[in-house]
């Protein structure tokens, strides 16, 4: 009789044990559903997107002073959001990020560097380093008239912004007409002074190499004269 009691009361007792045991935890980790659910991405999010890429500089002459309607892109080193690309507006100022509308007609690209490093300098950035390209130049046009071929207003080829030759600017109109006096040629060029000038040039010398060249600017009128014969 003794040993089936033992037995009843080790199993009363196993069975005590196993009602007071804890149910199983759950792990803390999301179970990704097997089968889609609307609104919920089934791929993790990807790294942010860049800042757009700046458009490739030109070459710009050593010293190149920047003019109204340059185009430029203005970049600060480390600080992707404060890129910028765009022209300088008819007074010459741009608009860049931070600092607003700001004068860089009449600087050398270092120059307009200097400047914009200093402004973000004072108020925003600890050392900022800050470059800025000539991505395109202002449209820059010279007028030729009278006996050409092709009389009309030209824009300065893009790698020779400041000026070219008064040889070459005849061949972009077409070289003379055949009554056409090339030692006869006058310049209308506006100066400084505010004045109109008048430059006259012998371009038959000019062609045998007898004196150099003469160099067109943009904004001159230069007029072919007819020959008297």
């Amino acid at each position: 009789m003794l040993p089936r009691l033992l037995l009843i009361a080790v199993t009363v007792t196993a069975g005590s044990l196993l009602a007071q045991s804890p149910a199983p935890v759950a792990s803390a980790e999301p179970v990704r559903p097997a089968y889609p659910v609307p609104g919920m991405s089934s791929t993790s999010p990807g790294p942010a997107a860049a800042a757009p890429a700046l458009p490739p500089g030109v070459s710009a002459p050593s010293g190149y002073i920047l003019s109204a309607n340059d185009q430029v892109a203005v970049e600060v080193f480390g600080e992707e959001d404060l890129r910028t690309n765009g022209r300088l507006n008819g007074e010459g100022n741009l608009s860049v990020p931070l600092l607003g509308s700001i004068h860089l007609a009449g600087l050398t690209l270092t120059q307009a560097a200097s400047r914009l490093t200093d402004l973000y300098a004072r108020d925003y950035l600890v050392n900022p380093r800050v470059n800025v390209m000539l991505v395109g130049y202002a449209k820059r046009r010279f007028t030729m008239l009278g006996q050409i071929n092709r009389p009309g207003s030209y824009e300065m080829p893009d790698g020779s912004p400041e000026g070219i030759d008064l040889l070459e600017a005849v061949a972009m109109a077409g070289g003379y007409t055949r009554i056409a006096a090339p030692e006869r040629v006058s310049i209308r060029r506006h100066s400084s002074s505010g004045r109109d000038e008048i430059i006259r040039v012998d371009a038959k010398r000019l062609a045998r190499g007898d004196r150099g060249n003469f160099t067109v600017l943009p904004g001159d009128a230069i007029t072919v004269g007819e020959s008297i014969f």
